[in-house]
């Protein structure tokens, strides 16, 4: 149903449930991550019938997005679009970028993190990255997806898509590599995402605190990927390190 079609069919008594979705949206925003049904309903004063179907039509709409445990919820793609977050890489960041890419021959990407989207801060332009709203949505097959899971030390999805035949779908595996990711502060992935492709990935973390900013990039075929490139994941951390104060 477009819009306009769904306008025409508001009878008076509906206002309060879109008063009461756009509060949702609201509660989710305000809670970040993980963000629960039952405590939507507790603070809003909801019903929780109410709360679930209203939860479910915006999980339907991309307004939100259940989180790969089923726990909780977060910003969708289409919230984004309620007030765009306007993205702007300091000069000195993009400089660090610039240097990165000059040293090697693979494509350097600086991504972030709004909610559980990824978005491309600096995509290289010589070597196109994938859709960040397409790397949003399968996280578990991503390495900048999976530190952001690391992260949060989400559980991987049950049922994740086997994007390739090389998709690492069961949870146990799946869990082991999010372990991985935060033991060694490295996500790989060979042939995942895009069978040809791999990417190996970093965290940009902010001085201090040490939480994460961005995630750090370098993509290119999947059985270089698949190396040990001791050599190049120095150097990508060590640019990562250079772009935490400047992003932070």
């Amino acid at each position: 149903m477009s819009p306009t079609e769904a306008a025409r069919t508001i009878t008076g008594r509906q206002p309060q449930a879109v008063r009461s979705a756009l509060a949702i949206l609201e509660a989710v925003a305000a809670a970040g991550i993980g963000a629960t049904a039952k405590d939507i309903s507790a603070e809003l004063r909801i019903p929780p019938a109410t709360t679930y179907r209203l939860l479910n039509l915006l999980v339907a709409e991309e307004y939100l997005v259940r989180l790969p445990d089923l726990r909780g919820f977060a910003l969708g793609r289409r919230a984004a679009n309620l007030a765009p977050t306007p993205v702007s890489t300091p000069t000195a960041a993009r400089a660090v970028l610039e240097r990165l890419r000059s040293k090697v021959r693979w494509g350097a990407h600086l991504a972030g993190y709004l909610g559980h989207r990824l978005v491309f801060l600096d995509p290289d332009p010589d070597h196109p990255p994938v859709d960040a709203g397409e790397l949003s949505r399968h996280l578990h097959a991503s390495s900048l997806g999976r530190l952001l899971l690391a992260e949060h030390d989400d559980e991987p999805p049950a049922g994740a898509a086997g994007l390739t035949p090389h998709t690492v779908v069961d949870p146990r595996e799946l869990t082991a590599r999010l372990t991985e990711v935060r033991t060694s502060g490295l996500a790989r992935q060979c042939g995942e995402f895009r069978a040809e492709h791999g990417c190996l990935a970093v965290p940009v973390r902010a001085p201090g605190d040490g939480r994460l900013v961005a995630g750090l990039a370098l993509t290119g075929p999947a059985a270089r990927v698949a190396a040990p490139n001791d050599d190049l994941v120095e150097v990508l951390r060590a640019h990562a390190a250079e772009l935490g104060p400047l992003l932070a």
